[in-house]
C-alpha cells in the first residue's frame, strides 16, 4: 500500500520561507512524476509544482513560479518544495501526489498525501 506523507507546513510570515517534504513508502515510486497541489478555503485544489521522475523536467504554476522549487530525492524516495517569498496568498493545505503522466491535471493522479497546513500571515 501507497502512502505519501507530507511535512513541514506551519505558520510564517509574508516574505518568509518554509520546506516541505513528502516521504513515500509501501512502493517504490522513483519512475512516477511526483506533485504539489494546494487548496484554500473556499477553493478547488490547484496545481503548483510537478518534477519528472528523473528530475530533469520541472514545471511550476505562474503564480509560484520563481518562489518556489520543487526537488527529489529518489534514494530516499522523497520529493520536497522550498517556498521562499512567501504571500498570505499561498495560505493552504499542500498536498503532495504521484502519477505515471506529465500533467497538472489532478485527476490524473494516483496517489495522494493527506496534506499539512500552511499559513501565511503576520
Amino acid at each position: 500500500q501507497v502512502q505519501l506523507v507530507e511535512s513541514g507546513g506551519g505558520l510564517v510570515q509574508p516574505g518568509g520561507s518554509l520546506r516541505l517534504s513528502c516521504a513515500a513508502s509501501g512502493f517504490t515510486l522513483d519512475l512516477y512524476t511526483r506533485g504539489w497541489f494546494r487548496q484554500a478555503p473556499g477553493k478547488e485544489r490547484e496545481f503548483v509544482a510537478r518534477m519528472s521522475w528523473g528530475g530533469g523536467s520541472t514545471y511550476y504554476a505562474d503564480s509560484v513560479k520563481g518562489r518556489f522549487t520543487i526537488s527529489r530525492d529518489n534514494a530516499k524516495h522523497t520529493v520536497y518544495l522550498q517556498m521562499n517569498s512567501l504571500k498570505p496568498e499561498d495560505t493552504a493545505v499542500y498536498y503532495c501526489a504521484a502519477t505515471r503522466g506529465a500533467t497538472t491535471n489532478p485527476r490524473y493522479y494516483d496517489y495522494w498525501g493527506e496534506g499539512t497546513q500552511e499559513t501565511v500571515s503576520s
